[in-house]
């Protein structure tokens, strides 16, 4: 084997290796936008689901309190 044709050999597996790092760098970019997705969805969750349960909360009182009035005849 000459010293050229081991020359496009290490090349080749530096080309093959380049492509390697180049797949799993496309693959870890995906991957992080995936969870940055994810963590703005948490964060927005975060902010609603507590003012859709006060809201419930509010709601069950106001209905309760209706009703107390009404079978008490105070409206």
């Amino acid at each position: 084997m000459s010293v050229t044709d081991m020359n496009e050999l290490n090349i080749a597996k530096i080309n093959a290796e380049i492509a390697k790092q180049m797949a799993e760098t496309s693959k870890l970019m995906a991957e992080t936008k995936k969870l940055h997705a994810e963590a703005v969805k948490y964060n927005r969750e975060t902010f609603w689901y507590p003012l859709a349960i006060s809201s419930g909360i509010i709601g069950a009182v106001v209905t309760v309190t209706t009703l107390i009035f009404k079978l008490l005849g105070v409206l």
